[in-house]
């Protein structure tokens, strides 16, 4: 099952009917865990969606800070929509290779940063091979040049300052998406150096919770069922983590279309708090 089109998700039959559309820019946004060792921008350059770019998430980013693909500068992301072709008001389509896994970082990082149209392809490129659509190789296609002026939303992002006082105030509910395992701490970070286990007092919603096995996400009514099981109030503010700010990203997208719009990211995740042994940490379930 697919959601409907809508602000922030399409099919795969609405991106083949707009194709076409000037107005529509479609952008791989594919990421691999550093174990994988896979290479996301050489596997778009051997398949990827006609007249797509790809999103590197590493270097359209705050490379300055020692933490992974943190948000980018204002006047770094606006340089690189511009190249692309990417205006405010363009709708720009995310998909990635695994179905739903890191479109929706690029989804999330595009809404922070002013565009005012973003959606995520449900179901991505497994999606679209299956039906047989066509697909292109080699380097993306040059892009007339475009002018993307950054607003960024500060309400749809974290700091650790800020998730300090969430842990103090309580103003938020804290979502870890990451695996149990990682999250109960009795599996190790696949980043060395970390510590294990969570954000006191956060709920565990593995982001494969919320994703079909096809790679499509789960119907409302699961949404709300594996939020509600996990003790989330879908209704309420939420600030979501994970490793590094990829897969939160999928548990924002799924509140977002839940109707929760106080869903925040801690950018940093768990790559920047769990590196210093200062910080709370709790092991085991959610309390």
């Amino acid at each position: 099952m697919t959601w409907i089109d809508n602000e922030h998700v399409v099919t795969t039959a609405w991106l083949a009917a707009h194709l076409a559309d000037p107005n529509v820019a479609v952008l791989d946004g594919s990421w691999h865990l550093p174990p994988e060792n896979r290479d996301g921008a050489a596997e778009f350059r051997t398949a990827h969606l006609p007249g797509a770019q790809f999103f590197d998430i590493d270097s359209i980013a705050d490379t300055s800070t020692g933490l992974p693909h943190m948000l980018p500068s204002d006047a770094v992301f606006a340089a690189a929509m511009a190249k692309m072709g990417i205006g405010n008001d363009t709708h720009v389509v995310v998909y990635d290779t695994k179905g739903l896994f890191s479109a929706p970082r690029v989804w999330w990082t595009l809404r922070v940063m002013g565009a005012r149209r973003a959606s995520v392809l449900d179901g991505g490129l497994p999606r679209w091979k299956a039906e047989g659509r066509p697909l292109e190789a080699g380097t993306a296609r040059p892009q007339p040049p475009a002018r993307f002026t950054a607003h960024r939303n500060s309400a749809l992002v974290r700091g650790i300052d800020e998730v300090r006082v969430v842990l103090a105030a309580r103003t938020a509910q804290l979502l870890d998406a990451r695996p149990a395992a990682r999250f109960t701490g009795e599996q190790p970070e696949p980043r060395p150096g970390l510590m294990q286990g969570h954000l006191p007092g956060a709920r565990n919603v593995p982001f494969n919770s919320l994703v079909n096995a096809d790679g499509t996400l789960k119907s409302e009514d699961q949404l709300r069922a594996v939020l509600a099981a996990a003790g989330v109030d879908a209704a309420k503010p939420v600030v979501a983590s994970c490793g590094s700010g990829v897969t939160a990203s999928i548990a924002a997208l799924a509140l977002t279309l839940l109707g929760n719009r106080q869903t925040a990211i801690y950018d940093g995740s768990w790559a920047e708090w769990g590196r210093d042994t200062a910080n709370p940490v709790e092991m085991g379930p959610a309390r």
